[in-house]
């Protein structure tokens, strides 16, 4: 029986080597259990196995990798001679579920190679899994899954796996309340900070509270946070967040107070939910005029309820009569309509605007140096300079 994806062919275990090619892929045939024969990979030149390995995507190659200690090695010397530069490195310790994904476009969470769970959640009526090393082992899926007594330390020993098989840093971290340790334990291990943290908690549980709060105390990543965070009415957080480049709280921002975004060192924020006040709106830009916040390009505030926007007078806000397109981020344009035109102390301007989604929205844009207009479809649309050499 012949398979035209690696992975697939790999749930046979030892396989022969077949020097064909389907849709620029590399066939395998099952053929016997007693090890690789005849013209195998081992001794192909490895030029030519390196541009084969490049063919493959991540899970297959995470296959490929429990075939045997000699492929293993292989793929390890094409991973430190190619080192995928593009490629980004996840790990995910959610719904009691451990995991390792891959995203070779930097346009997504990845595709899993590997995950580790707690033994008790094994079905051996299924599939039949190879036990090695104090854990079982499952090849039925795209990806292998092994069982642990202690899925925690499994999830460190399949990152540990994982990190070295591709010469990657951890890139990106997903966790909900059960994965706070991997904070400190990420921290322990690498140099490189994390890229990203994204925190699940959709539903609210006694938990929800302390683990944000450990969050915000311990975590940092340079790109973004995305906190998607039930917390309850009364948690409060009375720390700063920050520097970092994108923060993002989806439908839970209710927490967060006028003093938390002035002591938000971030770059852009999106906060959904929120609860803050006009009065507070008025105190936040007289701190930015002042030169708070300096480093804010892009303030997004959605409320759940219509607002009365009214500012004071004395924040000289003049009216442009505009509208102004905004790149976000790559396909993402916001536009601000009917805005005004506020002034920071050292002359730096930026646009706000209110006008919009039935006024439960409140936008600013930053015009820093380095903003600069591209034209798109006979329109205009404006970019922060840092934005467009990304």
């Amino acid at each position: 029986m012949e398979y035209g994806v690696l992975g697939k062919a790999l749930e046979w275990g030892e396989m022969n080597w077949i020097e064909n090619w389907e849709t620029d892929r590399m066939m395998m045939v099952r053929k016997r259990k007693c090890g690789w024969e005849g013209r195998t990979v081992l001794r192909t030149p490895f030029v030519v196995i390196s541009e084969i390995i490049s063919l493959l995507e991540p899970n297959e190659i995470v296959n490929a990798s429990f075939c045997s200690k000699n492929l293993k090695s292989i793929l390890k010397k094409h991973f430190r001679q190619r080192k995928p530069s593009k490629w980004r490195l996840f790990m995910r310790d959610c719904d009691s579920c451990g995991q390792v994904n891959i995203d070779k476009w930097e346009c997504s969470r990845g595709v899993p190679v590997l995950s580790a769970k707690h033994i008790l959640e094994q079905n051996e009526s299924d599939h039949k899994l190879v036990e090695t090393n104090g854990y079982k082992r499952d090849f039925s899926s795209e990806f292998p899954v092994l069982y642990f007594e202690d899925r925690v330390m499994g999830l460190k020993m399949i990152v540990e796996y994982a990190t070295d098989l591709f010469n990657l840093d951890i890139y990106g971290l997903f966790i909900d309340t059960n994965g706070t340790w991997a904070i400190n334990w990420i921290n322990n291990r690498q140099e490189k900070m994390l890229e990203c943290l994204w925190t699940v908690n959709p539903d609210y549980n006694s938990n929800v509270d302390e683990a944000l709060d450990y969050v915000l105390r311990n975590a940092r990543a340079s790109d973004y946070f995305i906190l998607e965070d039930n917390v309850s009415d009364n948690f409060r957080f009375n720390g700063k967040l920050g520097p970092i480049d994108y923060l993002y709280i989806p439908e839970t921002g209710h927490w967060v107070t006028l003093q938390n975004l002035m002591n938000f060192d971030i770059v852009k924020i999106i906060i959904e939910e929120s609860r803050l006040s006009v009065s507070d709106l008025n105190s936040f830009l007289r701190h930015w005029q002042a030169g708070g916040s300096h480093r804010l390009t892009f303030l997004e505030l959605e409320f759940k309820n219509d607002m009365n926007f009214e500012f004071d007078e004395d924040l000289e806000l003049v009216e442009t009569g505009q509208t102004i397109d905004y790149l976000l981020s790559e396909g993402e344009i916001i536009q601000l309509n009917f805005g005004y035109s506020i002034q920071r102390m050292d002359g730096v301007k930026a646009t706000i605007s209110w006008k919009s989604l039935e006024s439960r929205r409140f936008l600013m844009v930053v015009w820093h140096e380095g903003v600069q207009p591209i034209h798109q479809n006979n329109h205009i649309i404006y970019i922060h300079q840092e934005d467009l050499l990304e």
